[in-house]
């Protein structure tokens, strides 16, 4: 993986760490997402490599359709407001992923940069479910996650296409049932923030 690639695919996924609007990291997540397929479709050598990089490629629209519709159907009434400036979140993000970085050892992918990109997108996503009230932020922090995990599993040397396909559909019906839940809590509560789940009791 070069250089280039690999801070394009940390750069588009900081946008949801620091972002308000989720038609803007929605798209960050779903170009991240047309990268790796590109990836994948760089590094097919046979016909199963090759379906496993359009199965890919399926995820990544079949995801930001789903999640544009979503969107649009679940409108806030007004803006909510992270608990944390845009900047602060984005540091905390950055100082996590560096941490990862330097804790985790080497998991024997094809290239330290690409171990280090996954960790960056595994600390990412999991900041973003742990720290917004949005709840189509926190399915989007589970795609981050879930993003990082698809890439180990194409910089993994001697990597089945069966694992490729395992790798990348595994957290994606995770994402799909939390999308279910946003929806049932928007309609609920005429809102998509987890602050709402506090009115419910026994």
């Amino acid at each position: 993986m070069s250089a280039a690639v690999a801070w394009l695919i940390v750069g588009l996924g900081l946008p949801v760490v620091t972002l308000q609007r989720r038609t803007l990291a929605l798209g960050a997540v779903t170009l991240q997402s047309l990268v790796l397929v590109g990836l994948a479709l760089h590094a097919a050598h046979d016909s199963q490599e090759l379906v496993a990089a359009v199965a890919l490629g399926a995820r990544a629209v079949g995801l930001g359709v789903v999640f544009l519709l979503l969107t649009a159907r679940t409108r806030d009434p007004r803006p909510m407001r992270a608990g944390n400036a845009p900047v602060r979140r984005g540091g905390l993000a950055v100082a996590l992923a560096l941490a990862l970085t330097w804790l985790v050892p080497h998991i024997g992918l094809g290239s330290r940069t690409a171990e280090r990109v996954v960790l960056a997108l595994v600390a990412f996503g999991l900041l973003v479910a742990a720290t917004s009230g949005a709840t189509v932020f926190q399915v989007l922090g589970i795609v981050l996650v879930e993003n990082g995990i698809a890439l180990a599993a194409l910089q993994l040397p001697g990597t089945s296409w069966l694992i490729e396909l395992g790798a990348a559909f595994d957290l994606t019906l995770i994402a799909l049932v939390a999308g279910v839940f946003h929806e049932r809590i928007f309609a609920e509560f005429g809102a998509g923030d987890t602050a709402v789940l506090v009115s419910l009791r026994d």
